[in-house]
């Protein structure tokens, strides 16, 4: 099982271990999607906290086999794809949601921490990014969607179709991350905020987070509608030549992922 999960005192701690890269193939969203149902079912758990024993990378990416593997077939959904309804299950489950990030969390690594109701990072180590533009396609897993929510149109903009790194101090300034902080506060500093909101009744979080969506408008619409641009592209010539070529360079080792990802040729 590549997610380990604890429970203590209303806080389920999910770690990621899925070496060597913790990359989200099929394995990790199976484990994801198995584990958000069975923790949104726990009327004990209040706070989920999801972090990597990796230091160096929380998720480094999708896997771009599993996306080349797409079917050519594009048709118009009516609901939500399987990867974006476990991803929002992080979004509407009536907890409270926390990414502790102490590394690299790009494409769909960065995707699933933006579905979290909070992300807290590590000044010098956390790194995060939406570099599918490179690979001739555009976030799939609700990057498009979450991102402007975050950090408004115009910066969204910059990390899509810029497709570069952000580190923990501008992922802060621009919303991306709620706090950057130095790494030996990061883990003390969500253990206390986790604690402080696991003391709050459950029916209050629940309503809280009810009522804070609302403010933001119809995300799943927006998710349905990335996922049919999505598909589009990556069974497109283009977009299928880009993925294999960054497979070509080594993307997916862990010594191309922990420098730079190898999304840029």
């Amino acid at each position: 099982m590549p997610l380990r999960v604890t429970r203590s005192g209303g806080v389920a701690r999910v770690v990621i271990d899925h070496p060597p890269t913790n990359l989200l193939d099929l394995e990790l969203i199976l484990a994801f999607d198995h584990v958000g149902k069975e923790l949104e079912a726990d009327d004990a758990v209040r706070v989920v906290v999801v972090e990597s024993c990796d230091p160096d990378i929380w998720i480094a990416h999708a896997d771009v086999e599993l996306i080349l593997g797409m079917p050519d077939d594009v048709h118009v959904p009516v609901r939500m794809g399987f990867v974006h309804s476990s991803f929002d299950r992080f979004r509407t489950m009536p907890k409270a949601t926390i990414a502790l990030i102490e590394g690299v969390a790009r494409g769909g690594g960065s995707e699933l921490a933006l579905s979290m109701d909070m992300r807290f990072g590590a000044i010098g180590r956390t790194v995060l990014g939406q570099p599918e533009v490179h690979l001739g396609i555009i976030p799939g897993g609700s990057g498009t969607q979450r991102l402007p929510r975050l950090v408004g149109r115009g910066r969204a903009l910059e990390a899509i179709l810029g497709g570069g790194d952000l580190d923990a101090v501008t992922a802060e300034a621009w919303g991306w991350l709620d706090r950057a902080l130095p790494p030996d506060e990061l883990r003390p500093f969500v253990d206390e905020l986790a604690a402080r909101i696991a003391s709050v009744p459950a029916d209050v979080i629940a309503s809280a987070k009810r009522c804070v969506d609302r403010a933001l408008g119809d995300v799943e619409q927006g998710l349905i509608d990335e996922g049919v641009e999505f598909h589009h592209l990556a069974v497109s010539e283009e977009g299928r030549r880009r993925m294999r070529a960054f497979l070509d360079r080594g993307g997916q080792r862990r010594e191309v992922e922990t420098h730079g990802g190898g999304f840029r040729a």
